[in-house]
């Protein structure tokens, strides 16, 4: 099975956000979040990533795949990959797709048990959503 990692700049989007995957997704895929800092205001922290990572692949993800708001988050994300056992590490995919359309279609696609491969380009290919004509 395969769990999904959100990371935002702010803690708030990120529960958001894992509501919304909860709900279009059921409980058949492990959802973390890592958003925020330790005294409420925007950024990003290592230790939270690696922590949502680890606590996906303990909630019985097989692979996971982090999406990130901002690229600065990627940062941050680069050194949490760098405190994880590289057991870990290896069951872990970076994804460039949008975060918000990006986990929603991913969370569909591994709440049907598609493959890592499958759900990362299900995330990239939200890209190329139209959400209002003209």
């Amino acid at each position: 099975m395969v769990g999904l990692v959100l990371v935002s700049h702010s803690a708030g989007l990120a529960e958001g956000l894992r509501e919304m995957v909860a709900q279009v997704a059921g409980d058949d895929v492990p959802v973390a979040t890592a958003g925020g800092t330790d005294d409420g205001r925007l950024g990003t922290s290592a230790p939270r990533i690696a922590q949502a990572i680890r606590a996906t692949l303990a909630a019985g993800a097989d692979d996971v795949l982090v999406l990130v708001d901002l690229g600065s988050a990627v940062l941050s994300l680069e050194l949490a990959l760098d405190e994880l056992e590289p057991a870990d590490r290896s069951h872990v995919r970076v994804s460039d797709a949008p975060l918000v359309e990006g986990a929603v279609v991913a969370a569909v696609q591994a709440s049907v048990g598609a493959g890592i491969d499958e759900v990362a380009d299900a995330a990239l290919g939200a890209r190329a959503m139209v959400k209002a004509a003209g």
